[in-house]
């Protein structure tokens, strides 16, 4: 059986990257089911995504790549700086006081086995043998 590697990419996570980093370290290089439960315990806000992001992949692994969800591993998992938005707050005497809000993109990456593909019955032999 070969190990075959899927992607799942999660992009602009209103959120600053190093706090969601944070919460990816907590499930890299873990099973799938592992991290999912282990996420779905973790009190941070980043959490969401990063466990939708762990799904996604999960969910491309299975429906296109045809994998077995029992042995899905993350192999991969990073977060990277997004988009910048620069703004602005109002300050006293008419001042403005500059600030970006920061975003983030998660990659997930899975590998895992090929399901095997089921032998199908011979409906034509077995109704034979039974006659």
């Amino acid at each position: 059986m070969s190990l075959t590697t899927v992607r799942a990419y999660a992009k602009g996570i209103e959120q600053a990257p190093r706090k969601v980093a944070l919460v990816a370290s907590l499930v890299r290089n873990r099973t799938v089911a592992d991290a999912l439960v282990i996420l779905s315990h973790v009190p941070k806000r980043a959490a969401d995504p990063v466990k939708s992001a762990i799904e996604s992949a999960k969910a491309n692994a299975i429906n296109n790549h045809d994998l077995d969800a029992k042995t899905l591993m993350i192999s991969t998992i990073s977060v990277t700086t997004g988009d910048r938005i620069k703004r602005f707050k109002p300050a006293s005497r008419g001042r403005a006081l500059p600030f970006q809000k920061k975003s983030a993109n998660i990659l997930v990456e899975v590998t895992g086995d090929i399901k095997p593909k089921k032998k199908p019955v011979a409906k034509a032999a077995a109704e034979k043998e039974s006659k």
